[in-house]
């Protein structure tokens, strides 16, 4: 079996290539800038030396060691930060550790604090002399005089260190430390071989893993080989070194290697990385990277990077446009990484390692990864998955299915299986749905199914991690009723409103997948479900609001006021969330209230840039009417095109994409928003290229909505495993910043009098023109 898995590293590459396509050779790295949005982000954003979808993502961390307050906050690496603390090789939702750092002259085992940088191994730098693209970083290290570089495999992290000459040059292995959302250090071990590997484990609590599944942990191995023999070596717990001490154990517990080296000396450091094991991680590097130099792991990687984003070509004459395009692509296919090994073994929910079953050869059926929550998924990374990465939502399927058979329910979120919800609610069962009913149908059916139906309509024994815990009330009174007080965590019984529209919206998706699966009484029962939004709509005010159990909605009340009834947002944001019979919320207000609301919604909305404004913070939008950086509204500058005006879509999303997403470092995905692996850069890969379903792939003819491009071509390279065409290919005619409205409406040369494309028809191949004028048009 051993021998049979050395080839994952080329299989990797052919991952992302079908057939032989000149255009995979382009660079598109050259428009993916990591940096952007890097202010006050969050802990998973920033890992420019990953490969898609990778487990190792190595990185620097400015205060990564600094921990969060709730265990989500930004921390990690912030553009306003002057120096670097050490280069961790774990970037996960919950998960962070196993730093690496090199530095010249006294030894220190600390990293010190951004305030005072000569207070640990931490090192000032300059932002001219970082390199940051897809699957490569490099930084000189100014108080060493040291050139640092980054790069990986999917589950090997590349150092190299380019020295000075020097007599006490170090490398440290900082393992027994908080980093990021990891948590507080449980217990962390580290020693040095006598072949000189440095091998070693820490085990961490992280927060929301301690809140969803109390007294679960979470543990990170690693395996490394060094290119040159140390002349010293010792431990170091914190400020306490023992020098020729070979092992560390407990909180704070590192090694350091000691060496002498020439000007321009480099070292370089190959981590094999794992979540079950040691000896995996030591297997992990023998197949992907036993032979891989850095140099090799680099342009492997660029080979790697460059495929994977060319499954989308587009062609525009705005170099931001297409720094934006790629950045969000890039961030996309960053987040929600490996978190099985080479031969299949994975960390299952109950702390012990699972078996992926594998094929003929030895391989894995499939893989299994860490998730945030997919709360919101529905609107931008899931709809980018079907469309162009089909192969990887496959897999994510069956990697949420392991979870579902070891623990019995599904996981909003998982960090190494772990039940970490976040939001308290649960879309997984929308996710198998809208997979199913977009072709791609490879996994276990029945189990999928079974799970999802779980998901949706019992309560009963369900874990705290699982979500959804008032689904009871739900079910009781056919929608959730309002409490202004409870016990517990705020997700049970905080967010009647918001709640009883995402229960809606996920009965409906798992009601049309039985629909198809010809299961009628399920489907009864979940389509009578998908009403409930109807009851929580006051049609006085025209909005939906917080109604208690004897049938009265709330007084006194507030529209603008957030988290009363509404997870992360108001009565204004939560109006319209009602995908799935949005033609009913349209009929209810009546098209033009409807139209004259919304569109002044935006207008207002635009003075703060459609979000916070310029406030750093996550949640500095939450109380506006409009908010473009969280999930709950990034469906709403489409809803135009069910009530009439699609002209008003084309416009509110084409202004979007130009104000609230930026190419700096503070003004990125708005200044400081929440880009939650990827949601928020694949909104805009979606939304640039003028394709969006507000259903999720959820409806029974699914069509996807069609906004105003950003380019003059796009070339979409669909997946012969999945669909039966070849490219999809969108022309624009006469566009630019005047001409951002549609005219005319072609697929195949036959003219569309919608504004929609058919999901079957899109992934049969061909080509859509649209003609784009100055002038609002709403017929086509």
């Amino acid at each position: 079996m051993r021998h049979s898995i050395l080839l994952p590293v080329y299989v990797t590459i052919l991952f992302f290539l079908w057939g032989n396509h000149a255009d995979a050779q382009k660079d598109f790295t050259q428009f993916v800038d990591p940096g952007i949005g890097t202010a006050h982000c969050r802990w998973f954003h920033y890992a420019p030396g990953a490969l898609p979808f990778g487990m190792a993502k190595p990185g620097p961390a400015t205060n990564g060691s600094y921990g969060n307050a709730s265990g989500w906050e930004a921390t990690g690496y912030d553009y306003r930060d002057s120096s670097i603390e050490g280069f961790p090789n774990f970037h996960e939702f919950q998960i962070g550790g196993i730093v690496f750092a090199p530095i010249t002259g006294a030894l220190q085992t600390v990293p010190g604090k951004l305030e005072a940088p000569d207070s640990g191994y931490r090192s000032r730098f300059n932002r001219k002399d970082e390199i940051s693209t897809a699957g490569y970083y490099s930084v000189w290290l100014k108080d060493y005089h040291i050139r640092a570089e980054l790069t990986a495999t999917k589950r090997v992290a590349f150092h190299r260190y380019t020295f000075p000459a020097a007599e006490q040059a170090y490398l440290l292995f900082d393992i027994g430390n908080q980093q990021g959302e990891s948590g507080p250090v449980k217990d962390a071990e580290v020693r040095v071989l006598p072949d000189g590997r440095i091998e070693g484990w820490v085990t961490t609590l992280p927060a929301y893993i301690q809140k969803y599944q109390p007294g679960a942990s979470v543990t990170l191995y690693f395996s490394a080989v060094i290119d040159k023999a140390y002349s010293a070596c010792g431990a170091f717990n914190g400020t306490a070194i023992h020098a020729a001490v070979k092992e560390a154990k407990g909180k704070g517990a590192g090694i350091y290697l000691g060496f002498s080296t020439k000007a321009q000396e480099a070292v370089t450091i190959k981590a094999g990385l794992s979540y079950t094991s040691v000896e995996n991680a030591r297997l992990n590097l023998q197949a992907e990277a036993s032979r891989l130099s850095f140099d090799q792991a680099r342009a492997q990687s660029k080979q790697t990077w460059n495929a994977c984003l060319g499954r989308i070509e587009a062609e525009g004459r705005r170099k931001a446009d297409l720094v934006k395009f790629y950045t969000g692509l890039y961030h996309a296919v960053l987040g929600r990484g490996l978190a099985s090994d080479v031969n299949g073994a994975y960390p299952k929910n109950d702390g012990t390692t699972g078996q992926i079953p594998l094929d003929k050869n030895g391989r894995p059926l499939h893989q299994h990864y860490n998730t945030d929550a997919v709360w919101g998924i529905y609107w931008n990374l899931a709809q980018l998955w079907a469309l162009v990465y089909p192969e990887y939502y496959s897999d994510f399927i069956k990697s949420q299915l392991l979870v579902y058979k070891d623990a019995g329910w599904l996981g909003d979120g998982i960090a190494n299986s772990r039940y970490v919800s976040g939001v308290g609610t649960n879309f997984v069962g929308l996710v198998f749905a809208a997979a199913y009913m977009a072709g791609i149908r490879d996994f276990d059916v029945a189990l999928a199914y079974e799970a999802a139906r779980k998901n949706e309509l019992e309560w009963r024994n369900r874990p705290f991690g699982a979500g959804k815990m008032d689904l009871d009330r739900f079910r009781r009174y056919g929608y959730v009723n309002h409490l202004d007080s409870g016990s517990g965590s705020s997700e049970l019984w905080q967010f009647s409103v918001s709640h009883t529209l995402e229960y809606a919206f996920s009965s409906y998706a798992v009601g049309q997948w039985a629909r198809m699966l010809g299961k009628k009484n399920d489907q009864d029962t979940l389509m009578r479900l998908s009403k409930a939004w109807e009851k929580v709509y006051d049609p006085q005010l025209k909005l939906v609001r917080p109604r208690l159990a004897n049938g009265r909605f709330v007084e006194p009340f507030d529209p603008s006021q957030p988290w009363r009834g509404f997870q992360e947002g108001n009565a204004w944001q939560y109006t319209y969330f009602v995908p799935h019979d949005i033609e009913a919320l349209v009929r209810k207000m009546g098209a033009q209230t409807f139209n004259n609301r919304l569109d002044s919604i935006f207008t207002v909305s635009q003075k703060s840039l459609f979000g916070g404004g310029a406030t750093i913070d996550a949640f500095a939008g939450v109380g506006g009417i409009y908010n473009h950086g969280n999930q709950p509204n990034l469906h709403v500058s489409w809803l135009f095109n069910f009530s009439g005006r699609p002209s008003l879509t084309q416009k509110w999303v084409r202004a979007i994409c130009n104000q609230f997403y930026g190419t700096e470092g503070v003004h990125g995905y708005g200044f400081g928003q929440d880009e939650d692996q990827g949601q928020l850069g694949a909104w805009f890969v979606m939304a640039s290229i003028g394709l969006f379903d507000i259903k999720g792939l959820t409806g029974p003819h699914t069509q996807m909505g069609i906004g105003s491009p950003l380019f003059d071509k796009i070339t979409i390279r669909l997946s012969p495993q999945f669909y039966s065409g070849g490219d999809f290919i969108i022309e624009t005619k006469h566009n630019d910043s005047s001409h951002i409205y549609l005219q005319s409406i072609a697929l195949n040369q036959q003219k569309l009098h919608r504004p929609f494309v058919p999901w079957q028809q899109l992934v049969k191949g061909g080509k859509l023109v649209l003609e784009m004028g100055s002038r609002p048009c709403n017929q086509y």
